[in-house]
């Protein structure tokens, strides 16, 4: 697999490159990713972002965001601070 490839789902970023942003393993990622201390976001660009989408991990106090066009190519990536996100609480079942 590419780092980044685009499917009818969206797009699919290896584990691995997350792995190395947050210094962390690829198995750690996938785990993480499956309890929700690592949640992501995405955004499609318009108007003169047309054609780009705008994928941010987050993990603790730190974000990874890449900058991919629709050919899956990288055109930008960077790891910033965030303030911590809090994780939502499942709702109550009665």
């Amino acid at each position: 697999m590419t780092e980044v490839s685009m499917s009818e789902a969206g797009v699919v970023v290896d584990a691995t490159l997350v792995a190395k942003a947050f210094g962390i393993a690829p198995d750690v990622v996938r785990q993480e990713m499956r309890d929700g201390t690592i949640t992501s976001q995405s955004e499609t660009g318009v108007a003169e972002d047309a054609g780009r989408m705008r994928v941010t991990f987050y993990r603790a106090d730190r974000a990874f965001r890449l900058v991919i066009a629709e050919t899956g190519e990288i055109l930008s990536r960077a790891t910033f601070p965030v303030l911590a996100r809090r994780r939502s609480a499942p709702p109550d079942v009665d």
